[in-house]
């Protein structure tokens, strides 16, 4: 069993990285929801974002799972290597996790590999867009977020909560909370509590759209001034008569703002969009 964060910090001389958002979880119940939740097992491959100290790779590792560990802090893995370098089924890799090729994870797995990690606040955002763009291809994603963020990602339309981001992650993605992560289980302690959320495949997504990075953009610019009611907030993609085109077609009220649409209804005006895209081919 590895040694706990503040033992390791101090046998290799390191401390957090604060510019990087570095916080090490130390509390082994929380470990053992997340490994629980991750369904990790023999013949599984888990994929961790931010593998740290390696106090959460090592009991993933002990249920028999390939772990593939991403890490880009330089002394960070020369601890991984030096801690779990000979376990069965570990795998290093000194990368940046905003720019990994999750789909590479899925070649040769059993299954669609599980993505786990606590995201640094700073590069939450990045992240979960990086992880939408293989969505097809993962599994189960266990992942810890700031409080106030995983309120944002569990909102329902038309809460002060509800934004883009959750419009993208809830239309392919169920989300729910897997365990709370209270301030006081981190080294450094940090300000702010954390939630672990598991977010599973839908079976199909919440509306069909032709063009994925068009259904993104079009959610950002609504989101973007989402005091505006909708036909005055996606003027920057078009003109006030194809807005209201787009919105008599998806049967959506052009004079409600975009924080009252499901994800059903962002797919519905999006694929109205690329009917005027196409026809103006």
């Amino acid at each position: 069993m590895i040694d706990s964060p503040p033992e390791l910090l101090r046998r290799y001389g390191l401390a957090a990285r604060h510019s990087w958002g570095q916080n090490f979880l130390h509390e082994p119940a929380i470990h053992r929801a997340i490994v629980r939740a991750s369904e990790a097992a023999p013949g599984r491959r888990v994929v961790e974002i931010g593998a740290g100290l390696g106090t959460l790779t090592d009991p993933l590792l002990a249920t028999g799972a390939e772990v593939w560990a991403i890490e880009r802090d330089r002394d960070l893995c020369a601890v991984l290597r030096a801690e779990l370098g000979t376990r069965p089924g570990f795998t290093l890799h000194e990368a940046d996790a905003v720019r990994f090729d999750y789909a590479a994870a899925a070649i040769g797995a059993g299954s669609p590999p599980s993505i786990v990690g606590n995201l640094p606040y700073q590069l939450t955002g990045p992240l979960l867009f990086a992880l939408l763009r293989f969505h097809a291809v993962t599994g189960p994603w266990v992942i810890m977020v700031q409080r106030e963020v995983a309120e944002r990602l569990c909102a329902s339309p038309g809460g002060r909560d509800y934004g883009g981001v959750t419009v993208m992650l809830s239309r392919v993605r169920a989300i729910q909370v897997v365990c709370q992560a209270p301030r006081s289980c981190f080294v450094p302690r940090p300000r702010v509590d954390s939630t672990v959320l598991r977010l599973d495949p839908r079976s199909a997504p919440r509306g069909a759209v032709g063009d994925e990075e068009g259904l993104r953009r079009l959610v950002q610019v609504a989101f973007q001034q989402r005091r505006k009611v909708l036909q005055n907030t996606l003027s920057p993609l078009a003109s006030r008569e194809a807005i209201l085109s787009w919105c008599a077609r998806a049967g959506v009220d052009p004079r409600i703002r975009p924080e009252q649409l499901g994800p059903e209804q962002f797919a519905a005006l999006q694929r109205a969009r690329e009917e005027d895209d196409a026809g103006a081919a």
